[in-house]
């Protein structure tokens, strides 16, 4: 199988998690403090949460990229069902990163809007799940995503990684 272009990753990361991440919270953030305090321990934790998330970011795109044959986005997404690294203990790793992303943000700008806006990410993407991403990926692969689905959470990770039997 041909491995995706690094251009199609990169233009797929801008369209949508820098859309998320960086756009959206710069049109929404307001200079005033709301109901998040201006502390430094928001600021280190803000800073180890977006460092985390990134992390779980990346490593995401590079399974999707290594194992998958596709990018993030649904217009190109993986050609094989990743079962590997973080998606052992959950079936949406990569947009807990994304979300970690977010609420690092939150708590760096002490932003109430990038909260609620986090809140709508979660809520939307819950949603994009159930009622389209889930099914489409049972139609595509079938009974291996059904038992994956039964027994790895879409968002509290398991305890032990999820190993699918062949």
């Amino acid at each position: 199988m041909k491995r995706v272009s690094l251009l199609s990753h990169l233009r797929d990361i801008i369209i949508l998690p820098f859309t998320v991440t960086v756009i959206v919270p710069y049109l929404l953030y307001n200079e005033e403090q709301g109901i998040i305090p201006d502390h430094i321990s928001l600021k280190v934790v803000g800073w180890m949460m977006l460092a985390a998330g990134a992390t779980l970011f990346f490593y995401t795109v590079f399974l999707f990229d290594t194992i998958g044959k596709g990018t993030l986005a649904p217009w190109a997404s993986p050609r094989k069902l990743v079962i590997a690294g973080p998606y052992q203990y959950c079936r949406n790793p990569m947009i807990t990163g994304v979300l970690f992303i977010l609420l690092g943000e939150v708590c760096l700008f002490h932003s109430t809007n990038l909260l609620i806006w986090a809140g709508i990410f979660f809520i939307i993407n819950t949603l994009y799940f159930i009622l389209k991403e889930e099914p489409t990926l049972y139609r595509r692969f079938g009974e291996d995503y059904r038992i994956y689905k039964e027994n790895v959470p879409r968002w509290i990770p398991r305890w032990k990684p999820y190993y699918l039997k062949t």
